[in-house]
């Protein structure tokens, strides 16, 4: 037992440091001791909630919680009509994303809950044990999540699927009055062929179906709008062939305003 407390924040794009103190036992951070540790050396499950257990060079376990924490004490500030949840491309926002999220998703009272390196399972994670969605109540979720599964853990699309469907089963019990804008996995590596271009994209075939019948449930797929006219991803959107530059970002930004107009209204 970690008996310990720490201070933790998130810098938002508003400018404002939200802080909050947090106290009390890591291991109930992470579900339960050594048990979610020894998942590090397990194969996890797409759909099974499962916390941050792998450190990265670029996130460390500590950092993944402190983001977590900062979504908490930005839920508790509201309001929040579009909520964005998601990897490092949402997360991202903040960062090479700030002056379109500023200028095109600030007004509209939007929050982001975006952290690098997660997967399906550890955003499944975040909504329900970390209790990510108990105090926002947005018109509109904009999630976008499965990459990292196929980059990280060599998950099969049908595996990203099931996890994919997880999450948005869990935000639909979890904000059954919202619309969830679900949107395809972006498309990643410079060429057409890539495998992981090619996983992508037979994940986006099934994540489409995804709650069909479901009113509140709608697919957008951005992909050409990232495309050259030969399928490659030039470095101008993408500099690394996944990250998005601020010109993406508006792409980004662009195709998605006219559904969150529809859905902020309905």
């Amino acid at each position: 037992m970690f008996g310990i407390a720490f201070a933790v924040g998130k810098e938002f794009s508003d400018g404002m440091r939200i802080t909050t103190l947090l106290a009390g036992c890591l291991a109930l951070w992470l579900g339960g001791g050594g048990d979610v540790l020894g998942q590090t050396k397990a194969k996890q499950q797409p759909d099974v909630a499962t916390p941050r257990v792998i450190p990265y060079r670029w996130m460390s376990l500590e950092k993944w919680r402190e983001f977590h924490a900062g979504d908490l004490a930005r839920a508790e500030e509201g309001p929040v009509d579009v909520l964005l949840i998601g990897d490092s491309i949402t997360e991202a926002w903040d960062k090479s994303g700030q002056k379109v999220w500023e200028k095109k998703l600030l007004p509209l009272n939007a929050a982001n809950f975006g952290i690098g390196g997660d997967t399906t399972q550890n955003v499944l994670w975040r909504i329900t044990e970390g209790k990510a969605l108990e105090k926002v109540r947005p018109k509109v979720v904009v999630l976008m999540i499965g990459t990292n599964n196929f980059g990280l853990h060599n998950d099969t699309p049908e595996a990203v699927v099931r996890g994919v469907a997880a999450v948005v089963k869990t935000v639909r019990k979890k904000l059954p009055d919202a619309h969830l804008l679900l949107l395809g996995i972006f498309p990643r590596s410079e060429h057409p062929g890539d495998k992981l271009r090619r996983e992508v994209a037979a994940a986006n075939e099934k994540i489409a179906g995804i709650g069909a019948g479901d009113d509140h449930i709608h697919f957008l797929r951005i992909w050409d709008e990232f495309l050259e006219q030969d399928g490659t991803i030039s470095t101008r959107v993408m500099p690394d062939r996944l990250h998005l530059t601020e010109h993406g970002y508006n792409i980004w930004a662009d195709t998605m305003m006219p559904h969150l107009r529809k859905y902020l209204t309905k």
